[in-house]
Order: C-alpha cells, then sequence, then structure tokens
C-alpha cells in the first residue's frame, strides 16, 4: 500500500470518529473514554455537546465557552462542565453522584452504588431522566455484583 493510500485511509478513519463522536449517547461516551481530547485549557473553544477527558474523568460540556486555564472541569465548573457519572455506562456500577439537573442525569438501566446498596434506575421523568437519591424515587435494590 502506497503512504498517499495509507495517509488517506487514516484521515477517513479519523474524519469517521468525529462523527461518531457527536451522535453516541453519554452512556455509550463513557465506555469508550479514549475517543475523547483531554482538556485543554488554552483558548479552546467548546461547544454544548462536546466531551472532554480530566484526570480520567469524562465531562459533556453544558455550555459553548472558550477554555481558560483555571476553568477547569469539575471543579466549579457545573455551569461549563458536567461530569458523566459512574454507572452510567451501562456495563458498570459506579458510586452514585448527585446529578447536576438535566446536564448529567441517570437513565434507565443505569447502575449504582449507595449506602452500601446497589440499585437499578427503574423510573425516570417524563424526559427520560432520573435525578433522584436512590432510595428516594426511581431506583429498586438489586443483588450486589
Amino acid at each position: 500500500m502506497s503512504r498517499v493510500k495509507h495517509k488517506q485511509q487514516i484521515l477517513d478513519g479519523l474524519e469517521a470518529v468525529k462523527k461518531v463522536k457527536g451522535i453516541i449517547t453519554d452512556a455509550q461516551a463513557a465506555r469508550c473514554p479514549a475517543l475523547f481530547y483531554e482538556w485543554d485549557g488554552n483558548g479552546k473553544v467548546y461547544k454544548e455537546g462536546d466531551r472532554v477527558r480530566y484526570n480520567g474523568t469524562l465531562y459533556k460540556v453544558v455550555q459553548l465557552h472558550t477554555s481558560q486555564i483555571d476553568w477547569i472541569p469539575g471543579q466549579g465548573t457545573a455551569n461549563l462542565y458536567a461530569e458523566i457519572l459512574p454507572g452510567q455506562d451501562g456495563t458498570a456500577v459506579g458510586e452514585w453522584k448527585q446529578p447536576i439537573g438535566d446536564t448529567n442525569p441517570y437513565e434507565l438501566g443505569d447502575r449504582v452504588t449507595h449506602n452500601g446498596k446497589t440499585w437499578e434506575c427503574t423510573n425516570v421523568d417524563a424526559s427520560g431522566f432520573n435525578v433522584w437519591e436512590p432510595g428516594v424515587y426511581g431506583w429498586k435494590e438489586v443483588a450486589s455484583q
């Protein structure tokens, strides 16, 4: 295979990955965080819905902004970044964390641990979201895995 053809195949593959990154769900994104770039605090323009990694955690961008070195995901920047929460990947059980409204809610089938128990999301609001604490609403206790 020629270098030119090989280079074109790589570029085509990268273009396909860019398209997929824009249409996959948070649960799917959580299963393949390596698809997403590390957060860049040096004036990078982030659009609502973009996803970035920071210190091993995947975040979704909540609103259009240009990054600044002191606007770090997970550090008082809930208006800019929402953590894709553990248990939202559909394959693992994560420790429950309080979602930030509809920016990173749990969905049907998500599993979490909370207060020493394992829970599965079984009920959501009209938007398909659950932001309630397990044991309060929308969760059923399940056997630990």
